[in-house]
């Protein structure tokens, strides 16, 4: 019997396999990485928030009357076209590869421990959130917020919202 040429082929193609957990731990990013990424995000939500504050000390002059309220207004409109603009960014880089601005730039990712994408939802909902409303907590948010970072120098190197999130960041 002859080949058909116009056949489908018939290699059985398995999917990508997630990273083993070895293959994870040896692939964890730097200390060093991920606090240059926490500082650039930092640096580029400044862009957005500048405008805000100076927006509201413009307000200040207005309420008592020295200057007109239009720039006032439309310095915050920009602050806050900004903060939607990098929040937008932030959302669908961190979707498509669990990245911010400056995880991207120092080429490092969010995944989850067994190595699968990390969704949107879990960023936002298992690891932002639960670190915000518990530093809301009178004298444990600032525990809270001392402990987070510091838990990176554990064995692990993994912060107290990776361990909440089931995520870990590792080179890209």
């Amino acid at each position: 019997m002859e080949a058909n040429p116009y056949a489908a082929p018939a290699a059985v193609v398995d999917d990508v396999a997630a990273w083993d957990a070895y293959d994870l731990e040896n692939r964890k990013a730097g200390r060093g990485k991920r606090l240059g990424a926490a500082l650039l995000d930092g640096v580029i939500n400044l862009i957005w928030i500048l405008p805000i504050i100076w927006g509201a000390t413009m307000a200040v002059d207005v309420r008592h009357g020295l200057k007109p309220a239009a720039p006032m207004v439309g310095v915050m409109l920009l602050g806050l076209a900004l903060l939607i603009g990098i929040f937008v960014v932030n959302c669908m880089m961190i979707h498509r590869s669990g990245q911010t601005i400056g995880k991207r730039a120092l080429d490092i990712a969010i995944v989850r421990t067994d190595g699968s994408r990390i969704g949107l939802l879990r960023y936002i909902f298992l690891r932002v959130v639960p670190i915000i409303l518990i530093s809301m907590i009178p004298f444990v948010g600032r525990l809270i917020n001392l402990v987070d970072p510091l838990l990176i120098f554990g064995k692990e190197r993994r912060c107290l919202h990776d361990l909440i999130a089931d995520t870990i960041v590792v080179d890209a």
